[in-house]
């Protein structure tokens, strides 16, 4: 029998045990996650991280503004991962998913700030500005009890003057090109869409031009639109894809679009895969609406994702051409997760690889500076300007359905490439190519002729005085650019002319007009209409 000595020991020594295994235990837990769930810290939770925060929080000599340090040390996490993984603060959350999701709420205006001032571009046909009678060239002085001229001197953001709760009014005062008096519109805010199609119109009677430039959530039901509006009213049958400047998103929208390009049922688009994800397959859906015969996508070092996504389908299937310059080399894909303080993390959890196997990510392993700046060493090496040609790895040569060589690790590389134009790169074009937006609508209100034109193929016979265009911009400049400028050979004056022409027809008639004008000297859209004109053009553009 145990003497009382003995009994008094057993607890403590218990207690001691317990002491030194919860020590050993968070000895030997350093290696824990940097960020776990707790209520209490917006997502940083119960390892070494919390702990740090928590010490400067309580001792540290002077006050810490600990949030702050937080999206440090989250911003510090994320640059340990790939370039498109990210931490996404609230404050910015909400742009972000008005643009992927299509809509926001507002007065439905396009505007500029124009000698500091609000200048209408257009009201949205059937948006709330264009109901209550606002028009292009309308300014803006008056947004409720406010002047808002002065935009600049008084540090205005004029974007959220126009947004508000739907179904709440704004009073709104404007000032009209010809109308003495100003005029007061009363405008109930509604859902705004953001359109992902900016243009849909005809190259030439059987070939459609459509525009997009993002995969939004409703990217899909605009792209059948547009080809309900030109292919089967206007009995178009082939078709021009512009992804050029667009930077991918919603992986769905692309793969319904493109079974819209394939006649065949569970054709193979794309397939995405990751350590902890699935392999997950993307087929066509067999219930393609139209007869599309030739297809071309044009493409850039901007299209990335989900652009990419579209045409490398469509090459591995040598359903159509590729035309332009190599895509930006994204193929990773991203699953979003909010957080508790309303902030999201955006996190990379697959790759995705084209029909012919082939994953087109760029290596990031230079760190994401470098990963970033690629174009610009596209630029300087001489890719893009087609005075060297991209080195293609032949570690990831894979083939197309009909046996064409294709690569994968960069991007998709066109079956017809188009160099940049760097002959316009000069200093006095470039300054007054960037004042034609605001020169605009002086120009309209000067040439009331213009209201005369119903519409674009009636426009396009308006001639503009080349010597009233160049002073009229080169007027709008500071006295010291103004003195810099050196005169414009013959093209450039042309080219400054043709891009005013263009912006011209987008005031007056819309962006539909502004690419119908605009493409008339595009390279990359005449070349490939050029092919798509010949008997087999995905023979003719792997030619070269």
């Amino acid at each position: 029998m145990p003497d009382s000595k003995t009994n008094y020991w057993i607890p403590v020594l218990f207690a001691l045990t317990l002491v030194a295994g919860l020590f050993l235990g968070y000895r030997l837990n350093y290696d824990g996650p940097l960020i776990a769930s707790n209520g209490d810290q917006g997502g940083i939770g119960g390892g070494r991280l919390e702990e740090i925060l928590n010490y400067v929080d309580a001792r540290y000599v002077d006050d810490a503004d600990i949030e702050e340090l937080q999206e440090t040390a989250i911003n510090a996490l994320m640059e340990g991962l790939d370039p498109h993984s990210s931490y996404i603060p609230a404050d910015e959350l909400k742009a972000i998913d008005e643009s992927m999701q299509g809509n926001f709420d507002g007065i439905g205006i396009e505007f500029l700030v124009v000698d500091d001032t609000i200048n209408v571009i257009s009201a949205l046909s059937g948006g709330p500005s264009d109901a209550a009678g606002i028009l292009s060239g309308d300014q803006i002085i008056m947004v409720e009890d406010s002047v808002v001229t002065g935009v600049s001197t008084y540090g205005i953001d004029p974007a959220s003057l126009m947004r508000g709760e739907q179904g709440s009014q704004v009073a709104v005062t404007i000032r009209r090109p010809g109308v003495f008096e100003a005029q007061e519109f009363s405008i109930t805010r509604a859902p705004i869409p953001l359109f992902s199609v900016d243009a849909a119109y005809l190259l030439e009677p059987k070939t459609a031009y459509v525009k997009i430039n993002r995969f939004s959530r409703d990217t899909y039901d605009e792209f059948v639109k547009a080809l309900e509006s030109q292919l089967e009213k206007k009995d178009a049958h082939n078709l021009v894809i512009d992804l050029r400047g667009n930077p991918g998103g919603y992986l769905q929208e692309a793969t319904k679009m493109l079974s819209q390009l394939f006649v065949e049922k569970n054709l193979l688009l794309v397939y995405t895969e990751g350590r902890s994800s699935r392999r997950a397959e993307y087929k066509t859906n067999g219930r393609a609406f139209y007869n599309i015969q030739k297809i071309a996508v044009l493409v850039d070092e901007s299209s990335a994702s989900a652009s990419e996504i579209v045409a490398g389908a469509i090459q591995d299937h040598d359903r159509g051409i590729i035309v332009g310059r190599r895509t930006f080399g994204k193929g990773l894909v991203q699953e979003q997760y909010p957080l508790q303080d309303e902030s999201a993390l955006r996190l990379t959890i697959a790759r995705y690889y084209t029909p012919s196997g082939r994953s087109i990510q760029r290596s990031y392993e230079e760190g994401e500076d470098q990963y970033r700046s690629d174009i610009h060493r596209r630029y300087n090496n001489g890719e893009l300007t087609g005075e060297s040609d991209f080195s293609q790895d032949s570690s990831e040569l894979f083939y197309t359905d009909n046996g064409h060589p294709v690569f994968g690790g960069g991007g998709i590389t066109p079956d017809y490439f188009v160099p940049l134009d760097t002959t316009l790169n000069d200093e006095s074009f470039l300054r007054l190519r960037q004042q034609v937006p605001a020169y605009l609508f002086s120009y309209i209100r000067k040439h009331t002729e213009l209201a005369d034109y119903e519409g674009v193929e009636d426009f396009k016979d308006f001639k503009i005085d080349e010597r009233e265009l160049l002073a009229g911009l080169s007027a709008r400049l500071e006295e010291e650019q103004r003195s810099a400028l050196q005169p414009l050979d013959n093209r450039s004056t042309s080219e400054l002319t043709h891009f005013f022409r263009a912006r011209l027809a987008k005031q007056l008639f819309g962006n539909s007009a502004y690419y119908e004008i605009l493409n008339e000297r595009d390279d990359i859209v005449n070349e490939a209409l050029r092919l798509m004109m010949t008997n087999d053009p995905i023979a003719e553009a792997r030619k070269n």
